[in-house]
């Protein structure tokens, strides 16, 4: 999986001088994995979403998009491909955020990357050729294979931000958790 080694950091979707930026708008999360060997246990690696209120963005998420829930109940966040082997060309897993259409209400959206433990802990660096890459068109927020959280079971990637203005802003934010699915959901958000 080339050109996942790369680092895309800063922010991105903020005014500069004599800019008129509207900020992010819609922006597309994609997972990539390899598939387990054969007679081993499958692995199952999950993106989550998580949306958080103005009056608590760094408490517990006013809802939750996963492969258990994949539409937002506004619309907004839809988990368009799910995988549960990583079988198969391209994206395994796809997620399609629509910021700009978000109510006001809400300040922040932390997504991250789960891997299902049933077959016994699988962390990060067990996993062959994983990537994650966020891209808003052809723009390029944030690619990263996982490498720096390679001990961990879950791992925040993004953040997407409301400025004053209700500008969205885009927050690299790789950062990883030793938790189970159901753990990593309830602290992602207090990264």
């Amino acid at each position: 999986m080339s050109g996942l080694n790369k680092e895309t950091s800063g922010n991105f979707g903020k005014e500069t001088s004599g800019s008129l930026s509207k900020g992010l708008g819609k922006v597309q999360v994609s997972l990539m994995w390899d598939p387990s060997p054969l007679g081993e246990p499958d692995h199952d690696l999950d993106i989550i979403a998580g949306t958080y209120s103005a009056e608590n963005p760094h408490g517990k998420a006013a809802y939750l998009v996963h492969f258990d829930r994949r539409l937002s109940p506004d619309g907004t966040i839809n988990l368009n491909r799910d995988s549960r082997t990583g079988a198969g060309f391209g994206a395994d897993e796809v997620m399609t955020l629509e910021l700009d259409r978000l109510s006001s209400s809400y300040a922040r959206v932390v997504v991250g990357v789960a891997i299902q433990q049933n077959g016994g802990r699988k962390t990060f660096g067990d996993v062959p050729n994983t990537g994650v890459r966020v891209v808003e068109g052809y723009t390029e927020l944030v690619v990263d294979d996982f490498a720096g959280v390679a001990g961990a079971t879950a791992a925040t990637v993004v953040e997407f931000v409301r400025d004053s203005r209700g500008v969205w802003e885009c927050r690299r934010a790789v950062r990883g958790f030793d938790a189970d699915p159901e753990t990593f959901v309830a602290v992602m958000g207090g990264a």
